[in-house]
């Protein structure tokens, strides 16, 4: 009886030693951040990383989210943007028409009612970035209003002046006059990492003041399906609640600084559904600095057509693609050896990167030492530099990483910096676009300047609306903004005191419609 005892308790002993042992290995591996391999299966072994959770000490980031939001709630402002009533029809002054008169003689006599067209109104956010009354915003919030009224946090109302907008962007610059404004201040958004804190700050549904959180869930996101090849798309995700009203309001970190402006959202039913959209403020900052320095973005391009990698095999499974087509993808494909990057497709007339040494079927993996994982990525990071700027440009080619120093051009093909008359835009009081080439060939012109937006100005004055196409102005062709804008300053400039010197004569078309002449007089 005793040896058998004295067996048991041999036994139990050397357990008690052999999971001491284990506890005590693991727990030195765990402290010295080592990693604790499982086996499964005698006959075919694999050994598999596990991290025992809830030991290895290093804390959660801080999720009390109140300092963040009193910090920047302040800073966020309600815009109402009002479309004022227009009695005439978009080819010219036309009053309405009666149907009753004009078939039957006896207009109102018959009790019918004319219609009286009403304002519209719409409502989004947006972000005092100066103490002295600079807002940015989205360009959609602002689009087409004849007045901009904004509200601060604590009430005060200003009516608000369009300095500049960016519909590649989406942002927009508006200003109030006022003083010691609250701001918010900027942020590093390429710092931001996927899981991170970020929160939503705007006036969702007219509803002020509010402030919701959420985490990142992607970056270098494009959104648009068939997307517009003249926007620049590279949003920041996140699954904080945004809904309509919530547009150009702020997107900060947990330290409350500016990540980014929330612009957009995935939906069907058009409220939250789980993702929202920012433009990082590294875009939406340079954008906003552009309008206030120079009344317009300076663009910079590399003269490059690119598609992700990752999208390559998307593209060879599009129905209808033409044998070239699919022979060009697939030679290009043949090219890559890497899984990310921007893979350059093709090259535009005077390109700089063509001239810098990059060659077709190069992947684009970094700028400056910044990755770049998608075409998307490569817009933002050009976004972020002027025409003029040189930049490293690291490509993989089959294989071999190589660097090219490549100056930026702007979208002519020169490294001027385009600076906007001040005197022009205050008089035309109009946001102006060149035309895509898409827009040209569904126009049928091969140059031209749409309107984008009104305010009070000469332009409105004249009865031209937005959308109208500008074409002639003097009997000078119109290609881009800066064109318009610089016969505009000439005529300021070089007009005398008489009325008669101080006239332009613009020509254009508004889309389905009729050619119209205005001649519009810029004298005070």
């Amino acid at each position: 009886m005793k040896k058998m005892w004295k067996n048991v308790l041999s036994i139990a002993l050397v357990v008690a030693i052999s999971a001491g042992a284990a506890v005590g290995t693991s727990t030195y591996l765990i402290n010295r951040n080592q990693q604790v391999y499982s086996s499964i299966d005698s006959a075919n072994t694999f050994h598999q990383p596990i991290r025992l959770a809830g030991y290895n000490i290093v804390a959660a980031e801080n999720t009390d989210f109140t300092a963040a939001a009193e910090s920047t709630v302040h800073g966020v402002v309600h815009i109402k943007a009002t479309t004022n009533a227009k009695q005439y029809s978009e080819g010219g002054n036309q009053q309405y028409i009666d149907p009753f008169e004009y078939f039957f003689g006896f207009g109102n006599r018959g009790g019918f009612q004319r219609p009286q067209p009403q304002p519209r109104v719409g409502a989004g956010s947006g972000v005092i970035i100066s103490t002295d009354g600079y807002i940015i915003t989205n360009n959609h919030v602002i689009d087409g209003a004849d007045e901009l009224e904004v509200t601060l946090n604590d009430n005060r109302k200003f009516a608000a002046k369009l300095v500049g907008t960016d519909p590649a962007t989406d942002i927009a610059l508006i200003k109030v006059e006022a003083k010691d404004l609250p701001i918010i201040p900027f942020g590093d958004s390429e710092k931001l990492k996927v899981g991170e804190w970020v929160l939503a700050v705007g006036n969702p549904f007219n509803l002020t003041s509010t402030v919701t959180a959420g985490i990142v869930s992607a970056k270098g996101r494009g959104i648009s399906v068939g997307a517009d090849k003249s926007k620049i798309e590279s949003f920041i995700q996140t699954d904080a609640a945004v809904n309509p009203g919530n547009s150009g309001g702020a997107l900060v970190n947990t330290k409350g600084e500016l990540v980014g402006i929330n612009t957009a959202i995935y939906s069907e039913t058009g409220n939250f559904a789980g993702y929202s959209f920012a433009v990082p403020i590294s875009i939406a900052g340079k954008i906003a600095k552009d309008l206030k320095q120079y009344g317009t973005v300076q663009r910079a391009v590399m003269g490059v057509m690119m598609m992700s990698v990752g999208d390559i095999a998307n593209w060879l499974s599009t129905p209808n693609l033409s044998s070239k087509e699919k022979e060009e993808l697939n030679a290009l494909k043949d090219k890559i050896k890497v899984s990310e990057g921007a893979c350059v497709s093709d090259f535009t007339e005077r390109s700089s990167a063509k001239e810098a040494g990059i060659e077709k079927g190069d992947v684009i993996v970094a700028v400056n030492g910044v990755k770049v994982k998608t075409a998307n990525a490569l817009q933002e990071q050009v976004s972020k530099y002027r025409p003029g700027d040189k930049i490293q440009v690291t490509v993989d080619r089959k294989g071999e990483s190589k660097t090219f120093t490549v100056e930026l051009r702007n979208a002519e093909g020169n490294t001027s910096v385009v600076k906007r008359g001040g005197d022009s835009a205050e008089i035309l009081g109009a946001a102006f676009k060149s035309l895509t080439d898409e827009q040209k060939r569904e126009l049928g012109v091969s140059y031209g300047v749409e309107v984008t937006g009104l305010l009070n100005g000469k332009l409105k004055n004249a009865g031209i609306k937005k959308g109208f196409i500008i074409m002639v102005v003097n009997d000078q062709k119109i290609s881009t903004p800066e064109q318009l804008e610089k016969i505009v300053d000439r005529v300021l400039k070089g007009g005398s005191s008489e009325q008669d010197d101080r006239y332009i004569v613009v020509k254009g078309f508004y889309p389905k419609g009729r050619t119209k002449v205005y001649a519009i007089d810029l004298a005070e």
